[in-house]
């Protein structure tokens, strides 16, 4: 075993003293050290519940034959950290998470490892994790909120920050965004609808490294515990057949994640996550792929913010393995790729049906034979930019209008607040990409105040910050090169075309190269005053297209 590292030999006997300092019996030390990690904390409600996730865990280790240890890991609650400085801390906490979770197995050599995230950075973090060390790893998660109810309609997070959108235009009272505010987050778990944390959970059982269920048994449900159990039991076979990440994260295992991504609607934060945790795998991801896979890859599934469905109705229609085996239909998946159950795709998918054609659409009725999400380029952004696609509506899916141009969000938010954007406009946020912010923000302020205030159907916003899963709208997102780096987004002036083609996967300024090369000679990116932590992140981080590593 790894552990008898550091716990078997005379030479471990000082080792040894402070295992019995933890008050571990010979019994204990005799078995597999597995390491527990929580991301339990009392400020993101996904995290509120992880404390009986980890405890169904160690039992289920316990009873197949391991030692559960736990250790803890960081999570941001990108709701909370919104609209402020905080945010800029949110992506960055993804290398932090991947990085102390490394110190902390290999400096104490555990045999196998559960990872217990639930929210955004948490989960890629922890696959990052999981795929640079390498040793038998399983996941689970602490599951999804259950959908709020506001006037007899199902509501979630998302509706909250339209709701301040439409105070702001005049057309909620203070009394009404009141009630949404007590009433759209009624559990614990992960934000309710397709955004970023149940992306990323749903990815996590694509990419074999979850059971089934992982993605959206909701947080509340009992069903959680017995998965968390199910979970320890796991990594202790995974542990006894020798079957680890990057046997199971392979390139086809990711090409399936961007297929699914396509399928379920994910959040366009999974086209910086996928490429990261690829990376760490030894997978290299070009976002290209993306329109290759989304090409042939039917859109089945509209969850908020795209449509009405939450994820509680994904979980009874048959949740993520009804999706997987409605798209192999089509051949698309590979159904080879090993598991965490020691099992194919294939195998675990086979016999999961579809129970509900409203909330998982067939292939043979799609919302579209193309998916969930666009990659742009152009001369706004030569290296790509990415759209969620399912979640705009027809008529901005080709767009042009005159850009305003905004050097940081909270401008951008005070002018469509104070009613200075019109339809029509592009909105155009920069300086807020992984260098310039630093840290990327996400724009879900600004996109939920131009759907509060009616515009969602006729202003587009761009930026080289991200967005939350909870955005909808022509919300075009991840420009590279981003402005700080010296990106054509930099060069852009007030009152320019932007014209923007999604079916085209093309997004351009009408602006003429002779015209572009003139101002790029008189302008120089601008720089913000940062210190600590993000000074640091600053000097090492790579662009969107490449997902945002740090450069080894």
């Amino acid at each position: 075993m790894r552990s008898d590292n550091a716990k078997s030999g005379m030479q471990q006997a000082p080792a040894r003293s402070l295992y019995r300092a933890l008050g571990l019996t010979e019994e204990e030390l005799a078995r597999p050290l597995v390491g527990i990690v929580s991301s339990y904390n009392e400020i993101v409600p996904g995290h509120m519940n992880l404390d009986k996730i980890v405890d169904a865990v160690k039992q289920g280790v316990a009873m197949a034959g391991g030692t559960p240890i736990v250790f803890p890991a960081i999570a941001v609650c990108d709701g909370i950290a919104m609209g402020h400085e905080g945010m800029k801390y949110s992506l960055v906490t993804r290398d932090l998470i991947a990085d102390s979770t490394e110190c902390m197995a290999i400096a104490h050599q555990f045999d196998a490892l559960v990872m217990v995230p639930n929210c955004d950075k948490n989960v890629p973090g922890l696959l990052m994790a999981a795929a640079r060390l390498n040793i038998p790893t399983v996941f689970v998660s602490g599951g999804p909120m259950l959908a709020g109810h506001v006037k007899g309609e199902k509501r979630s997070l998302s509706s909250m920050f339209e709701a301040v959108g439409s105070y702001a235009a005049g057309t909620m009272t203070e009394e009404e965004v009141r009630e949404f505010e007590c009433k759209v987050c009624p559990t614990c778990g992960s934000c309710s609808g397709m955004y970023t944390a149940n992306s990323m959970n749903c990815l996590t059982e694509v990419l074999g490294m979850g059971l089934k269920g992982n993605g959206t048994i909701p947080a509340v449900y009992s069903e959680r515990i017995t998965l968390a159990k199910h979970a320890g039991m796991a990594v202790m076979e995974m542990l006894k057949n020798n079957i680890c990440p990057r046997d199971i994260m392979t390139e086809a295992a990711f090409r399936n994640a961007l297929t699914m991504d396509m399928a379920l609607g994910c959040s366009t934060n999974s086209m910086l996550h996928l490429p990261a945790i690829a990376h760490e795998a030894g997978v290299e991801i070009n976002v290209d792929i993306a329109n290759e896979i989304s090409a042939r890859t039917p859109n089945l599934c509209h969850l908020a913010p795209a449509g009405p469905t939450y994820m509680e109705d994904l979980n009874e229609a048959g949740g993520i393995y009804a999706v997987m085996n409605e798209i192999a239909k089509l051949g698309l998946l590979d159904l080879d790729c090993m598991t965490v159950t020691g099992k194919t795709v294939g195998e675990n998918i086979k016999g999961c049906v579809n129970r509900n054609p409203a909330v998982i659409r067939t292939v043979e009725n799609p919302y579209s034979h193309t998916g969930g999400i666009a990659v742009l380029r152009g001369n706004l952004a030569p290296d790509s930019c990415v759209v969620k696609r399912s979640a705009v509506v027809p008529e901005m899916l080709e767009h042009e209008g005159p850009a305003r141009v905004f050097d940081c969000e909270e401008d951008a938010i005070a002018a469509i607040k104070g009613g200075k954007i019109v339809a029509g406009d592009v909105v155009v946020i920069r300086y807020e990409g992984p260098k310039g912010g630093p840290g990327m923000r996400e724009m879900l302020n600004p996109t939920s105040a131009i759907a509060g205030m009616g515009l969602g159907s006729s202003v587009a916003l761009i930026t080289d910050g991200r967005f939350s899963g909870a955005s909808r709208g022509a919300s075009i997102g991840h420009v590279s090169p981003e402005a700080a780096a010296g990106g054509p987004i930099g060069l852009v002036e007030e009152g320019d075309i932007i014209s923007i083609n999604i079916n085209a996967n093309t997004i351009n300024m009408k602006v003429s190269d002779e015209e572009l090369a003139r101002r790029r000679a008189n302008w120089t990116p601008k720089t913000k005053e940062v210190s600590g932590y993000l000074k640091r992140y600053r000097r090492l981080v790579t662009s969107a297209d490449k997902g945002a590593i740090l450069e080894d």
